[in-house]
């Protein structure tokens, strides 16, 4: 445990609720702040978390970084003007919605601001470890990986002013995990197919293939038509073994067919804090604001 690190949160919805789960098995953090875009909604989160509601305008009102959950097409302003106020900055995914704004992101980064992105399964122990083995059975020739789910329920996922569907939403995520497994490979094309549905007007079924410098073709499935339980996964093989991957509907981890042990979840701890990374990800985050680092 290090100095105490303050923060403000720019946004007050379910993301944020997550990440102020995680924040109370972290005794280093404390949340001194909350924005929303609707004054009572800042006002409710902020008394949940034991913060004080502001404005956008405010942050990062005295806070040492702040975390962006705002919708994906206000990211871009929330992370530049906190960085400005003197923050470290970790803004969930998807980035942004634009390019444009991606190049903004990255420039700041480039040029000094403390801007983290908020890819939890990073941190997911689960994913550390599949990482691991994967390096161990030398080049990768053979991966797949898929995040398969129904449709989101609340929100405007379904919704063009979000900024995209099922791939643009969800499918961060696999892709995050495809580019992990094989690295140091780096990707050097990409196509996709993407199918919508007739009542809303965004992608809920998209198919990616990822061809890699490495020589690998690697394929990513990523739907909102699952109406089962849902399953995250990832398969990673090549001539001297393979590594499985399960994040959904259970944890697991395995190396040519034999179970790979994995850590338990901290006691008194919601497992999929946990396990998903997000514990992990927010302790990471505070060690590089503690020591005035890129994250």
């Amino acid at each position: 445990m290090g100095r105490p690190i303050d923060l403000a949160f720019a946004g007050a919805g379910w993301i944020a609720a997550v990440h102020g789960y995680a924040v109370e098995h972290l005794p280093d953090l404390s949340i001194t702040k909350v924005a929303s875009r609707e004054a009572a909604r800042a006002a409710a989160a902020a008394r949940r978390l034991g913060a004080t509601a502001c404005t956008y305008a405010e942050l990062p009102a005295g806070a040492d970084a702040v975390v962006v959950c705002t919708p994906p097409a206000q990211h871009a302003e929330h992370v530049l003007s906190s960085v400005a106020g003197g923050a470290a900055v970790l803004v969930e995914k998807p980035l942004c919605t634009t390019l444009a704004d991606a190049d903004r992101l990255v420039q700041a980064a480039e040029g000094g601001a403390r801007i983290a992105y908020a890819e939890n399964l990073l941190h997911a122990p689960a994913v550390r470890l599949a990482i691991d083995h994967a390096a161990q059975i030398g080049p990768i020739d053979v991966l797949e990986v898929r995040a398969l789910q129904s449709r989101p329920t609340w929100g405007d996922f379904l919704t063009t002013g979000w900024g995209g569907g099922v791939l643009f939403d969800l499918g961060v995520h696999p892709l995050a995990v495809a580019l992990l497994l094989v690295g140091p490979a780096r990707p050097v094309a990409v196509r996709g197919v993407l199918e919508g549905a007739a009542d809303h007007p965004v992608d809920e079924h998209a198919e990616v293939e990822l061809r890699f410098d490495s020589g690998l073709e690697a394929r990513m499935v990523t739907s909102w038509r699952e109406t089962g339980t849902p399953t995250w996964d990832a398969q990673a093989a090549s001539p001297h073994g393979v590594v499985r991957l399960e994040l959904l509907p259970e944890v697991r981890v395995e190396r040519d067919g034999d179970d790979v042990a994995l850590p338990a979840p901290p006691g008194g701890v919601v497992p999929q804090l946990h396990e998903l990374g997000y514990l992990g990800q927010l302790s990471t985050f505070a060690e590089d604001v503690r020591a005035d680092r890129a994250p």
